[in-house]
């Protein structure tokens, strides 16, 4: 129930912070709620074409605050973060794999397919369901409804 109720609040805080960084050309990446030893931290991840900067952080920082005070949806006081999602960026949704084909990931799943809970391949195409990473010369389809959590595997 408490799982519901956190999910329920960041999908509102989503719906709040989403239109702003669409509207100012960002893409929210990833939103985060949790209390933390120095109190409550809402961090928002936010990328962009041509990658995002300092000042650009500050800038959608500032459009986002303005919109969370417009809304007031946080009950208490917290800590708004604004960061790129870095190198390693988390894949999320569809459209994060698609830009990301031919590139290597990490993707830890719900339930275990073929046996493995954590598996480690490479992006080869999507469909409306699935990523389809190959292990090897394997190709294993991964409903998206399966997956916990994906990274990209930073080569340098």
């Amino acid at each position: 129930m408490k799982d519901q109720i956190h999910m329920e609040f960041i999908k509102k805080l989503r719906s709040i912070v989403e239109p702003v960084c669409e509207r100012y050309y960002f893409e929210l990446v990833d939103l985060e709620y949790q209390r933390e030893s120095r109190g409550w931290v809402l961090r928002v991840f936010v990328d962009k074409v041509g990658g995002v900067t300092v000042e650009d952080c500050a800038y959608i920082s500032e459009k986002i605050s303005k919109e969370l005070d417009i809304h007031d949806p946080i009950p208490h006081s917290y800590v708004l973060e604004v960061s790129s999602p870095g190198l390693d960026r988390p894949l999320k949704k569809k459209r994060d794999f698609d830009r990301h084909i031919g590139e290597k990931v990490n993707i830890l799943l719900l339930e275990n397919i073929e046996g493995k809970r954590k598996i480690e391949g490479k992006i080869i195409d999507t469909d409306e369901e699935n990523v389809i990473i190959d292990i090897d010369g394997r190709l294993i389809h991964i409903p998206f409804s399966k997956i916990k959590k994906a990274m990209l595997i930073v080569e340098f």
